[in-house]
């Protein structure tokens, strides 16, 4: 591999206008097909086979109308005024009608029209029951909203007349409506705004949410100070970031280009941007820095000096890419569609990344030529052997490598106590709860709760079947089932949609008491769903229980459920790849310990933060809440591939330093020192151009950069630069111990370079 790259870095550093221009080339196409095929992108995050999809699926080939997500808009009036003015009815009825008049918007009227007489009977019998059954109850504190003596669609009113909740259906998923008919929806309630005081609040479904913003630009701009203080040159320096957009360029504007024909969420070419970014500045780091050490500490040329920066570090930046590819192409392993979309468009990104910087660095290597070390720089070398020795990572890994038992004691009990609020980790999607309290979504959020109940903001749709294949759903039956549903524990209301044509199958619109995220609307989920409740077996059903709500259990459920597999596959590749790299038993098995002690720490810190609200207002946020359900899975996949990325950095140079004679606890004080500089440079990029997201619009974006963040900054400088020097000290020159056997069994990859070295000392003795 290393003889590989060596040649390949050769040929780009003379032939530099022909890399460029094949690159070049392969933008162009990459823009072309985006300028034909344009963007798609989607927030479906649906997962086949659980129950609200298995749900969802049914409804769409029995009543296909009856299928799509939910919207609602509220409107306020100036405090202490109502909404039922003539003046304020008329606008608020127009609103609505031109909601209805909208595509992909239901009509009830439209609906009504088109059922079967059968389906109209059973709503209005459930519904007359219903109403009988609730008339010893306690009213609740609102009712329909009547304009011209009849109720105005699926409009509530507060008891007090200053809140009126609009709630409406469309024809399609929720997280298919296009943006387009959001904003329609939008624009057409915002007319009844006009002159009446009113107020009008779209809710979570209905507000598009950016998901970049120009705080990402800031840890662009930290990248840049910190390659500027690591490579001392404005010229070295801005190399990383050009060859890093250059990657994320084409990685993510080939993603946008093909997502007319795959399902691709907003989220994620976001998250390919992040993840390039910040490999494609580390790796055109290591070879530059590399590239200046030849230099420096050889007097080679810097055409000599890039080509064997390719073939050593170039091959430390092959493995350690491949290792990031590889634990996110593991994520397939789970079978969830949204979720292999990310990892596949990251994937890429971060190989085509690795791609450019092995190909393209080079020739842009050669165009620089020998400027890529002043002359002032060459010199002060010369007259000073020890330049490069650095004191404060020599002082300070004397200092571990010396204390190395109360080290490893004292970063595995700071871990420790970091993790422990895991215990109490909450998995979900983010709601409207947990927006700032400045937003529309979330005075929206506020106003549903206060004048109607938290629940009002977890609807559920319940789809009734008879458990006999040759039953129907009566209206008597409709009705007593909805009678039942009603006195149910949490549920706050129940009303019938109708019945299919057939008679099969009944829907019921369900208003539980809880919120969207809390434990006891998991709970009534949970117990609608079960076969073998009272009301199931009276009525000889079985009920399927879906919404945006449902879909969102389901969700958190199932990821729950893969994580501890794809948690057990990421172990499996490490100590393989590891063991592969470093040819060694006991460096896989301390990697993969300390990439363990990493991620429960990183999960314990983010839900300190995001869940407990902990230093809320410094991130940008006002309210805690659920974690994302799939954050675990795709930060654990990230953050294993790029902390193998500062593994294999570290240690190879450790490796490196005894393959060149160094022994025991010296082969780790000397590896450290070349690498150390150059991995905290690099750990610094990452954590900055990850912290830039933090600050932005979307709490799902500002979750993932937090946690790739902490934990970049935990395992790089606790694990990485504290820990493995310290474990490594204890084992010495056992810890490159490999049964002989198993050395003869696996191919020597090379990662160091020393073939090529070999080799090129070889050359250059023949030619002499």
């Amino acid at each position: 591999m290393s003889n590989l790259l060596y040649r390949i870095g050769k040929t780009a550093y003379d032939n530099p206008w022909r890399f460029i221009a094949s690159w070049a080339v392969i933008l162009g196409i990459v823009l072309a097909i985006l300028g034909v095929n344009g963007i798609h992108t989607s927030s479906e995050m649906k997962i086949a086979g659980t129950e609200s999809q298995k749900v969802l699926d049914k409804l769409a080939q029995e009543l296909p109308a009856a299928s799509g997500g939910q919207g609602s808009v509220v409107f306020t009036a100036p405090k202490g005024e109502r909404l039922d003015t003539p003046e304020r009815l008329k606008a608020i009825s127009h609103a609505v009608k031109e909601v209805y008049s909208l595509d992909l918007v239901l009509n009830p009227a439209d609906y009504a029209d088109k059922a079967a007489a059968a389906s109209a009977d059973a709503q209005n019998t459930a519904a007359q029951q219903n109403e009988q059954a609730s008339t010893s109850a306690e009213l609740p504190p609102y009712g329909p909203l009547i304009v011209d003596g009849a109720p105005l669609g699926n409009t509530l009113i507060s008891s007090d007349g200053s809140v009126a909740l609009f709630q409406f259906q469309f024809t399609v998923q929720q997280t298919s409506v296009p943006d387009d008919v959001k904003a329609a929806v939008i624009d057409a309630v915002k007319v009844a705004e006009q002159g009446t005081g009113i107020v009008a609040l779209p809710g979570e479904t209905l507000s598009p949410k950016p998901p970049m913003g120009a705080t990402e630009a800031i840890g662009i701009a930290v990248a840049a100070v910190v390659l500027f203080l690591t490579l001392g040159s404005v010229v070295a320096a801005g190399l990383p970031l050009l060859i890093a957009i250059v990657g994320v360029g084409i990685g993510v504007a080939g993603a946008y280009a093909f997502s007319k024909f795959i399902t691709m969420t907003s989220i994620t070419p976001v998250l390919a941007l992040m993840i390039g970014l910040a490999v494609g500045i580390d790796y055109s780091l290591f070879i530059i820095n590399r590239q200046r050490r030849i230099i420096l500490d050889q007097g080679l040329s810097a055409r000599e000096a890039a080509s064997r920066a390719i073939g050593t570090a170039g091959s430390a930046v092959f493995f350690a890419g491949l290792t990031v590819v590889i634990a996110l192409v593991g994520m397939l392993v789970i079978g969830i569609g949204f979720l292999s979309t990310m990892a596949l468009v990251a994937a890429a990104t971060v190989f085509i990344s690795m791609l450019v910087a092995l190909t393209l660095l080079p020739a842009v290597l050669g165009l620089v030529g020998e400027r890529i070390c002043s002359a002032k720089l060459r010199e002060k070398s010369r007259s000073n052997a020890s330049a490069h020795s650095h004191k404060t990572s020599s002082k300070w890994v004397n200092s571990v490598v010396k204390g190395r038992w109360a080290v490893i004691v004292g970063v595995v009990a700071l871990l420790g106590v970091a993790a422990i609020p895991i215990a109490r980790m909450d998995l979900g999607i983010p709601s409207s709860a947990t927006a700032n309290l400045d937003t529309t979504t979330r005075q929206s959020y506020d106003a549903i709760a206060g004048s109607f109940g938290e629940g009002f903001n977890a609807p559920l749709l319940i789809v009734a079947e008879p458990t006999d294949s040759a039953g129907a759903i009566t209206p008597e039956m409709l009705g007593g089932l909805v009678q039942e549903l009603q006195q149910l524990k949490n549920v706050s209301l129940a009303t019938p949609m109708g019945v299919n044509e057939t008679g099969k199958m009944a829907i019921l619109n369900l208003i539980p008491q809880s919120g969207p995220t809390d434990k006891e609307t998991k709970d009534l989920v949970k117990a609608l769903r079960d076969p073998a409740s009272a009301f199931a077996k009276k009525y000889g059903v079985t009920l399927g229980v879906t919404g945006f709500t449902a879909i969102n259990i389901d969700m958190s459920a199932k990821l729950a459920e893969a994580f501890p597999l794809y948690v057990g596959v990421i172990v499996i590749l490490s100590i393989i790849i590891l063991l592969l790299v470093f040819r060694s038993v006991i460096v896989p098995i301390k990697a993969t310990v300390g990439f363990l002690l990493s991620i429960l720490a990183t999960f314990g810190i983010t839900t300190a933060v995001f869940q407990w609200g902990w230093l809320h207002s410094l991130f940008g946020f006002d309210t805690g809440g659920p974690l994302l359900s799939f954050l675990p899975i795709l930060v654990t996949g990230i953050l294993y591939g790029l902390a193998m990325d500062y593994q294999v950095f570290l240690v190879s140079s450790m490796r490196e330093s005894y393959v060149h004679g160094h022994q025991g606890t010296d082969s780790v004080i000397d590896g450290y020192k070349q690498s150390s500089l150059v991995v905290v440079a690099a750990a610094v990029i990452m954590v900055s151009v990850f912290a830039g997201f933090i600050f932005g619009h979307d709490i799902m974006i500002k979750q993932i950069g937090f946690a790739l963040a902490v934990g970049i900054l935990i395992d790089s400088f606790l694990v990485r630069m504290t820990l493995v020097p310290a474990i490594m000290a204890i084992f010495g020159d056992k810890a490159w111990w490999l049964p002989k056997w198993l050395d003869r069994l696996l191919p020597n990859l090379d990662v160091e370079g020393d073939k090529l070295l070999a080799d090129l000392k070889a050359r250059e003795h023949s030619a002499v």
